[in-house]
């Protein structure tokens, strides 16, 4: 499923809408993921995170979901409804487009009338009208990530997590996503945190990139992200984008020295 709610012992904080401070990781296998981590998420902020393989981003994403534990640190939260979008869209192939969006929906109790005319808007919403009544085998690899979107956003979530969910799809595929998701990061007002390994993708949608250490992860650097929205595709080719690039990777490339 593309939706969690936080862990009973998450506390609830009016300062910022989810806070993780001085969260500390360690695997049963003695391996330390994650050390000393603080980050503050605030109401409608797009932050993406960053780092080396290996260093712990993945492993944030579910310690801020309630999906894992830290083993030490807090976390403080103003909102239970948070959606997980992963890399695999993990679409039920039984299942049509249209009933694969209205799962969560049917989940949490909500008629069939009012779940289907819900799910069906956001399937309007991800270029994916069309395309109710496919199954996931007859969907591109885009299409199944646009579907996957739909599925958690059909909840309204406060905060959405996103692991690396364009990944696996090509460059052209993946600007186009990018696009769709500033543009129901603007009309939903969620907020988001977004793991990625591409600089410039973590630079076009984010007002923040925040950079991990090698493991055991760390916060090793925040930048600001200068451009305003709505961004325009051109963004991507002008000085001041590669600009902000070259800065993030810079810094990425000291923290492996």
């Amino acid at each position: 499923m593309n939706s969690t709610t936080p862990s009973p012992n998450v506390h609830r904080s009016g300062s910022h809408l989810i806070s993780a401070d001085d969260i500390c990781l360690s695997f049963p296998d003695s391996t330390e993921a994650l050390r000393d981590v603080s980050l503050q998420i605030a109401t409608h902020e797009f932050v993406a995170l960053v780092g080396p393989s290996g260093c712990g981003k993945s492993t944030l994403l579910r310690v801020l979901s309630g999906l894992q534990q830290p083993t030490s640190g807090s976390l403080t939260s103003t909102t239970s409804d948070i959606g997980f979008v992963f890399q695999d869209p993990t679409l039920l192939p039984w299942r049509t487009t249209l009933r694969n969006i209205e799962t969560l929906l049917e989940l949490r109790g909500v008629n069939a009338d009012e779940r289907k005319a819900t799910a069906q808007f956001a399937l309007e919403s991800v270029g994916l009208q069309d395309s109710g009544h496919k199954y996931p085998r007859q969907l591109s690899g885009g299409m199944k990530m646009r579907a996957s979107l739909a599925r958690t956003l059909v909840t309204d979530p406060g905060l959405l997590l996103l692991d690396e969910p364009f990944a696996a799809v090509d460059e052209f595929t993946r600007e186009s996503l990018n696009d769709d998701l500033l543009a129901m990061f603007a009309s939903a007002k969620f907020s988001a945190v977004f793991v990625t390994h591409s600089i410039t993708e973590a630079v076009y949608l984010s007002q923040r990139v925040v950079i991990m250490s090698p493991r055991p992860g760390t916060i090793a650097h925040e930048i600001q992200i200068p451009f305003e929205y709505p961004r325009k595709p051109e963004l991507r080719y002008s000085a001041e984008f590669a600009q902000s690039c070259g800065q993030i990777a810079a810094l990425m490339r000291e923290l492996q020295t």
